[in-house]
């Protein structure tokens, strides 16, 4: 039996946080001396995946700062995100798989949005080639029912509980690794209360002070990646 949720796509009061999402950059820019005072990464592998609509451009700055800490970093190559969760799923499987062998590591994901939903199922089926997963505002809950896009899935012809029902059904196979849950409740794409997971082990969820847009340039969320990735380093204690 599906669950009964008793929240709903963020509403259009939010819409301002998100018209707001551009003075993300000069914050950004402006708290360059704090981004560096992290743990170095130890040039482990990370794969960064963007939210839905968009492409690798948007995770540029990310991945660029990643980059700066020594972390060797990539994009996920598939152009932009179209939705089409299944086949994107499989794409970056085997990305993964290929990245894994290229590194004789495993590989850490990082994910925005629907992308941050792709790399956990990516780690829920790979498990032995994912060190962890890091998700910025991603909807876990539910599929695009509470967010502000449903319609765009409505109109493609699909039925929005049977995606809820077949998200709520992959929670049937366990994440067997860590996974970084940052969230923000001045988020007017994705409702908060979907990217919280209650079911899985080993899920830690950071709020932020961010618009669903912002996350992608927010100094905070930077450093609490670059923290993350540090903690969950494959010799850290």
């Amino acid at each position: 039996m599906q669950p009964v949720r008793d929240f709903q796509a963020p509403g259009n009061e939010t819409l301002v946080n998100e018209l707001l999402s551009w003075m993300a950059f000069p914050r950004l820019f402006l708290s360059t001396p704090t981004l560096f005072d992290v743990p170095e990464g130890n040039g482990r592998p990370v794969l960064v995946m963007p939210g839905f609509g968009a492409g690798d451009l948007s995770t540029l700055p990310l991945r660029r700062y990643l980059a700066l800490i020594n972390y060797r970093v990539s994009g996920w190559q598939q152009g932009s995100n179209t939705g089409e969760v299944l086949e994107l799923l499989e794409a970056m499987k085997s990305l993964t798989l290929e990245e894994a062998d290229r590194h004789s590591e495993k590989i850490d994901l990082v994910g925005w949005s629907l992308g941050g939903y792709i790399a956990r199922e990516v780690a829920r089926e790979l498990p032995d080639q994912v060190n962890s997963v890091i998700t910025l505002g991603s909807p876990v809950v539910g599929g695009p029912k509470y967010t502000r896009v449903a319609p765009f899935f409505a109109a493609r012809g699909m039925d929005l509980d049977d995606i809820e029902r077949d998200v709520d059904a992959r929670y049937d196979i366990a994440l067997q690794v860590p996974v970084t849950a940052i969230y923000s409740k001045r988020d007017g794409v994705v409702s908060w209360e979907a990217c919280i997971d209650c079911v899985s082990d080993g899920v830690e969820h950071v709020e932020v002070n961010a618009s669903h847009l912002g996350l992608g340039y927010s100094a905070d969320v930077y450093r609490i990646i670059a923290k993350r990735l540090a903690l969950h380093a494959p010799n850290s204690a």
